[in-house]
């Protein structure tokens, strides 16, 4: 039986050479090698600049050689333990420089350019540069390495966090619910039925699978629910004005990301009112963005405390799956508080 693979090998420590930063990193340091090389004491001026542009034309084609040929070798490398997979790494980008210095030293010669040195210095030339990448891919992998071993971190750390947020969401509205609830079990027990399974909903939403996905669809069915429990709660005070029919039903989401902001404009805003007040909720796509907009009268003495923890936990995870692409944005006013989600069509982290 074979030995199992370390729990090493199963973390990504190469990094994807075919991506547009690594790709930018290798060409990079493959212009400043074509610089120091250029630079030699014994070239005059004028024979610098022409050095340079040949040599700068050399050592980038040698790097988006390597790069093609450690990311077509990425998914056998990741296999391996770091150390071997680390090895091999680094003879693949010795090997693959000294045959292509070997291919472009041959057709200098059959040429007749002279570019490469003279005849008969072929062995010189291809050991020398690949002594050359021997020492720089090793440094350049070992960078790569502890840049991706940080951003490995700071992603895990990222995610304890959200995971952390996300299991501290509980509708404050359980106890006033259950209460509602039991009121209407002998007078309208058809209502006191529907709101138990709506709050059972809820809650099954609120305490589910943290690594799974919602889609805009069942965010937007679960705020139905949760408008119908407190409606029965709130009565007239509880005005609805909602127009969400433009937003696509089957965008991806993190559970529960605009739940919470309903459940704020009704518990920090129109509860708080004598007279309650109207909700309003407007979902509107922009080409490739998704903007809903949440707008609810607030009362004189502001927000309880909470409402600054729930809008944090929202931004934090809108963040964590959508990076910079995802928004929200957030304006208090004296009479009116109103927060706007901007999202990325499709695009989820």
């Amino acid at each position: 039986m074979s030995k199992p693979a370390s729990p090493a090998a199963k973390h990504h420590w190469l990094p994807q050479f075919c991506s547009l930063p690594t790709l930018f990193a290798l060409m990079v340091v493959a212009e400043i090698v074509a610089l120091v090389i250029a630079m030699a004491p014994h070239r005059n001026a004028r024979s610098w600049i022409s050095e340079l542009a040949v040599a700068s034309v050399f050592v980038q084609w040698l790097a988006l050689l390597n790069a093609v040929v450690l990311c077509s070798s990425r998914e056998a490398l990741q296999r391996m333990t770091i150390r071997a997979g680390f090895a091999c790494a680094w003879l693949l980008a010795v090997i693959t420089t000294g045959l292509g210095s070997a291919v472009v030293y041959s057709m200098d010669h059959v040429l007749g350019y002279g570019l490469t040195g003279p005849s008969g210095s072929g062995w010189r030339f291809v050991l020398g540069n690949a002594a050359i990448c021997s020492l720089i891919a090793a440094a350049l992998l070992r960078y790569l390495y502890v840049r991706e071993l940080w951003q490995e971190r700071v992603h895990a750390a990222a995610k304890a966090q959200v995971d952390a947020l996300q299991a501290r969401i509980r509708p404050h509205f359980l106890f006033n619910s259950m209460n509602t609830i039991a009121s209407l079990i002998r007078k309208r027990p058809e209502d006191a039925e529907r709101a138990v399974e709506d709050l059972s909903d809820l809650f099954r939403a609120a305490l589910g699978t943290q690594e799974a996905l919602a889609t805009m669809g069942e965010e937007l069915d679960l705020i139905a629910q949760y408008l119908r429990i407190e409606g029965l709660r709130l009565g007239e005070k509880l005005v609805l004005d909602i127009d969400v029919s433009a937003l696509p039903r089957e965008q991806l989401l993190p559970p529960l990301l605009l739940q919470p902001l309903i459940e704020n404009a009704v518990y920090h805003g129109i509860q708080r009112l004598p007279q309650g007040g109207t909700l309003h909720v407007l979902g509107k796509r922009d080409q490739d963005m998704i903007e809903i907009t949440i707008r609810n009268p607030t009362p004189r003495d502001r927000a309880r405390p909470g409402n600054a923890h729930a809008l944090a936990n929202v931004r934090a995870r809108i963040e964590y799956h959508f990076g910079e692409k995802g928004q929200l944005q957030v304006h208090a006013g004296e009479e009116e508080f109103q927060v706007t989600v901007r999202l990325p069509v499709g695009a989820m982290k």
